[in-house]
């Protein structure tokens, strides 16, 4: 090792202009680079902004309420438009209160609804209640005791008479209609889903 130094200085006595080209030439204008325990630290790139959570499409845009979902009529009439807004033409006119109606979109404060024949249009929110009720889809339908296909009949139902569901569990709904209630089972309604629980 002593050898290999006093070489090299011999070299730079003998030759001056060596050791000034192999002397290093200072960097360029720049930040210094931050040292870790193993080196320089090369920042990362900026995180990309993170994408918002697609929407869910069974979600209503205005209310966040699913859909599609059963509401009732509020009054005893309802105008029913092509599209969301008064200057829209009416297509359609509601005319049975406390019918009930299935929503299928949301737009600012219409809601576009459509009843068992699946006839409709867009309906202004102030015209619809979250009260539930339920179309008789079968005719002469039995209202029972209990919900149960051996129990006493109550009472007969013709088609399209529109009943107020007081509880439903997955397969039957407890009505109240005409001041009379009784149990019925799904399959003979319209405005509640197969499984659907109603409190």
């Amino acid at each position: 090792m002593a050898i290999i130094a006093a070489a090299a200085l011999l070299l730079a006595a003998a030759a001056p202009g060596v050791a000034e080209q192999v002397r290093p030439r200072p960097a360029p204008n720049r930040p210094p680079a931050a040292l870790g325990p193993e080196g320089p630290v090369i920042a990362a790139a900026p995180a990309a902004a993170t994408a918002p959570a697609p929407r869910d499409p069974n979600r209503g845009l205005v209310t966040n309420l699913p859909l599609p979902r059963y509401v009732t009529l509020k009054g005893s009439e309802g105008n029913a438009r092509r599209g969301p807004g008064r200057t829209h033409r009416i297509d359609w006119v509601f005319t049975r209160p406390g019918m009930p109606l299935r929503v299928t979109a949301e737009f600012e404060n219409w809601r576009r609804v459509e009843d068992a024949e699946g006839m409709g249009g867009w309906v202004h929110y102030a015209l619809l209640s979250g009260t539930r009720a339920v179309l008789i889809a079968e005719d002469m339908t039995p209202f029972r005791s209990l919900p149960d296909a051996a129990a006493p009949v109550v009472l007969m139902a013709e088609q399209g008479v529109v009943a107020r569901i007081l509880h439903c569990d997955p397969d039957w709904c407890r009505l109240l209609a005409d001041g009379q209630r009784g149990w019925v089972p799904k399959a003979a309604l319209w405005g509640v889903d197969p499984g659907e629980i109603v409190d």
